[in-house]
């Protein structure tokens, strides 16, 4: 849709209906702006005031999105600012002035199509995950298909019109994708070049008539001099088919799709298994796979280190980094992973994108650095500012008592000083200010004002941290040579002599592959009664546990459970679910203030729906049912999937003080070894909190409140103290990554 009225060909506005809400997008756009029916030279993206609204919330307002060709972009910014809404719309085409002629391909959080219903309806699902992932790629499945029909009709020597056929199906399928967007494109322009573009439209439609009849003709309704040059045709049409299959370089698809899957931790025989066989986390793999294994301008990645486990996180880090000819725009909740594959920051707050050269550490620590900065020249002009209106004011008092000229002139040569010299006195490449240059065009004052970098406020979570006295001591839990096995097997342990106990105040975190044991000894730790989330019984040794203890257990399935149960209550909030399984015990006072301490709050604990809460707020929800009393071991197993970069430190300094024991089972480097190693996240991603956070050198974060943990890696079913935590665990990760992108 275009707006009408005088400056129609100045802006562009799409509208559309998506699960969240109604979405608008627009923005400006010059007659000279490309669309689909161009062909740019250049891959580059720009558009400007770029405005996106839900609903009646705009998450965008007059910003400016920038993407340079082959420039590797992280988008972070906080839980419902709009980052996945952005991707969503590049994606799906709803931003005016982005080429058509740009291949874009999105991976989201949740898939709202399936590549069967784009290839016509093919059970997808019935394939083998490897013939999954090769299928996904629409072009190639289509050039191949082409290649099929066209070869068959060419071979088929005893039926004249099979080639004719088989030429014209293929030539109308491409006229109706041509026609699709030719319609698009008339919608969208207005002017000139929107008479233009529906000239165009019509002459497509009537090719498209033309077309529609031919296919509808007999044989006998056909001259032979017709009938010979569209044979020709369909011949040429192969040997053009083949041509861009080879340039593609399709031949290597399964090569390529094999080597990314094995990347993303794939087995060999899963591979080649049916994908209706995998689980959530495992399709979740396998989309990613599919958007990896086919080439785009650009690729946009919503959350891809979800269910990734290390070894595959450093891989895809090392695979998007050696993306050349790509433009990637990635959002992701994983520190160690954004600052490794970002060349460039696009921060979104305040409703407008903000453009950084570098990660999201080296972003917050210049950011601080030059708040710090400008902060000190500020004070210091402001105290010589005002010790410089104190010395006119004593001059102009001398000029008047004793009629001295020069007391006057210099008060009025340091009031000009005031009035037009005051604010930044050194320019932007480091040396002295000079106005023609580093103050262009027309300003009230002959010196930029002092500009301040603003925080958003930091994100506190202050939940109960004392959990119940246990009366008389000893260990929570301890396991001595427990092992375990699933039944139906073969009784193959997964677990094998595990020795583990835990201790009150522990902080104990466990790191390893996917499928290495970590559910399953977390749930053997849970127990078996009747509160214990997944409790398992050990085949083998013996569990003691502390008869008063608490255990109290966020899994990778609470938000998932969370969604089950609001989409049998449509009308349950996140205040009267609490209340509800926590029994008579709770007040609703109680509820809003452990709820308002993980930063859940009026209306959206009492009146909206839990169905239309955020992951990252369900995760606030399914902790808070944890905290109600404090238990004495916490389990936290990949707590930070849902949460935003800002939201997990706020975790990460709440559990830190935290007097219970903590078990955490994660993939974040970040949070292990700030929460389970106690290392200072001011160090490892400084300057976040600029109004707390003293000298550098003189910072004394990492020695309050956070004792120092152990890290154990699981593997082969045992468990294996890492001395060197987390640190040498991405070391290994890390080798193991370098034999996962060799493998073939």
């Amino acid at each position: 849709m275009v707006r009408k009225g005088k400056d129609a060909a100045a802006v562009g506005t799409v509208e559309e209906h998506a699960g969240g809400g109604h979405v608008v997008v627009t923005v400006q756009q010059s007659r000279y702006a490309l669309d689909a029916v161009d062909a740019p030279a250049s891959k580059e993206i720009l558009v400007k005031d770029l405005t996106i609204s839900v609903s009646t919330r705009e998450l965008l307002s007059h910003a400016t999105l920038h993407l340079i060709e082959r420039r590797h972009y992280v988008l972070v910014g906080r839980n419902g600012t709009g980052k996945s809404t952005l991707l969503k719309a590049i994606g799906d085409g709803l931003i005016p002035g982005i080429p058509w002629s740009t291949r874009i391909l999105l991976l989201g959080q949740t898939r709202t199509s399936t590549v069967e219903e784009e290839l016509g309806g093919l059970k997808l699902e019935d394939e083998t995950v490897l013939k999954y992932v090769m299928r996904s790629d629409r072009v190639r499945e289509r050039l191949v298909r082409e290649a099929r029909i066209l070869n068959e009709a060419i071979e088929h020597e005893h039926e004249a019109m099979a080639a004719v056929r088989a030429y014209r199906k293929i030539g109308h399928e491409r006229l109706t994708l041509q026609l699709k967007e030719a319609h698009r494109i008339a919608e969208r322009r207005s002017g000139a070049r929107g008479k233009l573009a529906r000239k165009y439209l019509i002459k497509f439609e009537e090719r498209f008539e033309e077309s529609k009849r031919k296919l509808e003709q007999e044989e006998s309704e056909i001259d032979v001099d017709e009938l010979s040059r569209e044979t020709q045709a369909a011949a040429d049409m192969l040997v053009s088919v083949q041509n861009s299959l080879e340039m593609m370089d399709a031949s290597a698809a399964e090569v390529k799709a094999r080597t990314v899957l094995l990347g993303l931790g794939f087995k060999e025989d899963r591979i080649d298994s049916p994908f209706s066989e995998l689980s959530g986390g495992w399709r979740t793999r396998c989309e990613l796979a599919c958007a990896l294994s086919q080439y785009a301008d650009v690729l946009l990645l919503d959350e891809p280190t979800n269910f990734l486990d290390l070894p595959s996180i450093i891989w895809l880090q090392e695979y998007i980094r050696n993306l050349k000819d790509t433009t990637v725009l990635i959002t992701t909740h994983d520190r160690g992973f954004g600052d490794a594959v970002a060349e460039e920051l696009l921060v979104l707050r305040n409703q407008t994108l903000e453009k950084f050269r570098g990660g999201l550490s080296l972003y917050e620590r210049e950011r601080y650095k030059k708040a710090r900065w400008m902060t000190k020249m500020k004070d210091a002009q402001d105290k010589q500012k005002k010790h410089m209106e104190k010395s006119v004011q004593n001059n102009l008092k001398a000029a008047r008592e004793k009629g001295d000229d020069k007391k006057l002139k210099q008060a009025a040569s340091r009031k000009k000083r005031l009035d037009e010299r005051m604010g930044v006195q050194v320019g932007a490449n480091g040396g002295r200010f000079k106005l023609n240059r580093d103050l262009a065009g027309y300003h009230t004052s002959n010196r930029a004002e002092f500009d301040i970098p603003d925080f958003d406020p930091p994100v506190k979570m202050t939940f109960p941290r004392q959990p119940p006295d246990l009366r008389f001591p000893g260990a929570l839990v301890s396991l001595e040579k427990v092992s375990f096995a699933y039944p139906g097997r073969k009784r193959v342990p997964v677990l094998v002599d595990i020795d583990l106990t835990i201790h009150p105040g522990a902080r104990i975190g466990l790191a390893g592959l996917n499928g290495s044991g970590k559910t399953t000894l977390v749930s053997l730790i849970m127990g078996s009664s009747e509160d214990a989330v997944g409790g398992l019984v050990p085949t083998k040794g013996t569990i003691s546990r502390h008869a008063r203890a608490k255990f109290g257990r966020f899994s990778q399935q609470s938000v998932e459970e969370l969604t089950a149960i609001a989409s049998q209550n449509p009308k349950l909030t996140a205040m009267s679910h609490l209340m509800e399984v926590t029994g008579d015990e709770m007040e609703e006072k109680d509820a809003r203030q452990i709820l308002g301490s993980l930063r859940l709050q009026g209306q959206t604990v009492s009146d909206v729906p839990l169905a239309l809460l955020s992951g990252g707020q369900k995760v606030r929800l399914a902790l808070a049912k944890l905290l109600w009393p404090p238990p004495q071991l916490l389990v936290l197993d990949e707590v930070t999937t849902h949460l935003d970069g800002d939201t997990i430190l706020g975790l990460v300094n709440a559990l830190r003080e935290y007097d219970g024991a903590l078990l955490v089972v994660t993939h974040d480097r970040f949070f292990m070894r700030t929460v389970v190693e106690g290392e200072s996240p001011y160090k490892l991603a400084p300057g976040l909190q600029v109004d707390e956070e003293p000298e550098e050198e003189e910072s004394d974060e990492d020695e309050t409140g956070a004792p120092a943990g152990t890290v154990y890696r699981m593997v082969k079913g045992q468990t294996k103290k890492l001395d060197g935590g987390m640190e040498q665990y991405e070391e290994i990760a890390g080798r193991a990554a370098a034999k996962l992108g060799r493998a073939k």
